[in-house]
């Protein structure tokens, strides 16, 4: 994969780390990972129509190219 496909502040060695983490956890680190992640009061789950997927996408980039405008502040 070249640079120009990974996501803004994504490279390669970060994709091979994050593969890593998954590649060598248990079942049970698995299952405690995905309950604190329900647990975080910060975010929420919902269930989107697949069609309404990349408007929320956009949605949530232009958030987060918002926000790091501010931080640059």
């Amino acid at each position: 994969m070249k640079q120009a496909d990974y996501p803004k502040g994504w490279d390669e060695d970060r994709v091979k780390r994050v593969l890593a983490h998954y590649d060598n956890q248990s079942e049970e680190e698995a299952i405690a990972e995905d309950e604190a992640a329900w647990e975080d009061s910060s975010h929420r789950f919902m269930k989107i129509p697949n069609d309404l997927v990349p408007v929320v996408r956009e949605l949530l980039a232009r958030r987060e190219g918002v926000e790091e405008s501010r931080s640059k502040e």
